[in-house]
């Protein structure tokens, strides 16, 4: 069953940022548009790679509304150890979640059950707490912060005008669509 348009399954867990931990739950998810980003584990190679990209971008998303939170199976104070000691993720200033017993990768259907670790998934939660984006990747391909910026400034727009569907490759300003009977056979 996809996980499109389901409601955020309830979690508890401990986060870094800017040198605090915190509680984070499903509750912090809504209100606004969240970006919940797996990655299979700290101090890896392809990870840092994305979590800087998101880092480099993180303004943007903000200014679009949007709360990024990095989730791993490591804990968070395996998280601050990284935040402490890499000059790609020093640059995060997003939570990053810790998941230790998997349970938030196990509700995202992300868990890896034989090695512990997630997938690199991608979810895109609405303001009601619902996923409208879901992208999982194989673990050696990274994921690119601009595509994903695309696709929530997409989702954000269908959102606010219904009736209206974004082609592919739309950009924010680019002509949308409406379906309608008139359409039908001439796209």
């Amino acid at each position: 069953m996809s996980l499109i348009n389901t409601e955020v399954k309830p979690f508890k867990a401990q986060a870094y940022k800017n040198g605090k931990f915190f509680e984070v739950t499903e509750a912090n998810l809504k209100g606004k548009w969240s970006v919940v980003f797996f990655y299979p584990a700290d101090f890896t190679f392809v990870c840092p790679t994305e979590l800087e990209d998101l880092a480099d971008n993180y303004a943007t998303f903000k200014d679009l509304g949007i709360e990024v939170y990095s989730v791993s199976t490591d804990t968070h104070f395996s998280h601050k150890a990284w935040h402490d000691t890499s000059p790609a993720i020093s640059k995060i200033q997003y939570p990053m979640v810790g998941d230790p017993t998997g349970a938030i990768c196990r509700n995202f259907e992300v868990m890896i059950e034989e090695v512990g670790l997630a997938d690199r998934g991608t979810y895109v939660v609405d303001p009601q707490g619902k996923i409208q984006i879901v992208e999982i990747t194989a673990g050696g391909i990274g994921r690119s912060a601009s595509e994903l910026l695309r696709k929530v400034k997409a989702a954000q727009y269908v959102a606010s005008h219904p009736g209206e569907v974004c082609p592919a490759k739309w950009e924010e300003g680019e002509k949308t669509l409406a379906p309608s009977l008139d359409l039908v056979g001439k796209i």
